[in-house]
């Protein structure tokens, strides 16, 4: 008889859609070298309570600091950015728009340039190798001669551009796959964003402002991206909603 360890050891993985959301910066002043647990704690960027999810990486090209609540920040030649699963958190919840400003109120000089909210949607296909592949290549674009061309099914992605009052909103779509424990792969589509704000300004005081009343829209951004892709696209397959109301 199967014990109760057994049966939760044999009960399936559940495939959920997995979310991202990332805010990028860039600047004509950051050095990566500068990024560090020390430095983000010591300035009051990050609380000094939090614990580190894994060992930082430092160095001239490229530094990364993880914490246990899911916050990972990056440091380039010229650019920072602030990831953060979202999973089953709550807008207020995240930490990533508090910490990206933190970030510009203590380094206030660094010469900014811009500003992208990313954020990123894993939708699995778990039942359907070819449902992403199709979901672009069926739904999505008109069939036609050019998609009969070749030895192998066609592969494709889109990549769309859209005008909003406050920004400029770029949405790709790319087949992908995610990677399971058991080293299994399943098809999945990739729903790419980036909500791009120019930070362009004679007044370095009006830049800053610029620059975080921008961070301070993520989550308007973030409701945006998931209508896009909820109602505006995945829709067209009578799936059901795949995102949190928020």
């Amino acid at each position: 008889m199967a014990t109760p360890s057994d049966q939760t050891q044999k009960k399936p993985l559940e495939i959920k859609e997995i979310q991202e959301l990332a805010i990028a910066i860039s600047a004509k002043s950051l050095n990566p070298t500068m990024l560090s647990q020390e430095f983000l704690k010591q300035t009051g960027i990050v609380p000094s309570d939090w614990e580190l999810g894994k060992q930082p990486v430092l160095g001239q090209n490229l530094s990364q600091v993880t914490f246990q609540n899911g916050l990972s920040i990056v440091a380039q030649p010229r650019t920072i950015t602030f990831m953060e699963s979202l999973g089953s958190k709550k807008p207020d919840e995240l930490n990533l728009a508090n910490v990206a400003r933190q970030y510009v109120e203590k380094l206030s000089n660094a010469e900014y340039q811009s500003l992208s909210i990313t954020p990123k949607s894993l939708v699995p296909f778990p039942d359907n190798n070819e449902g992403a592949r199709n979901f672009i290549t069926k739904t999505l674009l008109s069939p036609g001669a050019w998609q009969q061309y070749g030895n192998a099914p066609l592969q494709a992605g889109l990549n769309l551009l859209y005008q909003l009052d406050r920004c400029q909103f770029s949405l790709s779509i790319n087949e992908a796959k995610i990677q399971m424990p058991d080293k299994s792969a399943i098809p999945a589509l990739l729903f790419a964003g980036n909500f791009n704000y120019n930070l362009a300004s004679e007044n370095p005081q009006e830049m800053i402002a610029k620059l975080k009343q921008g961070i301070d829209t993520w989550q308007n951004d973030l409701n945006a991206f998931q209508e896009v892709v909820n109602q505006r696209f995945l829709a067209q397959q009578q799936q059901a909603s795949l995102f949190p109301t928020t």
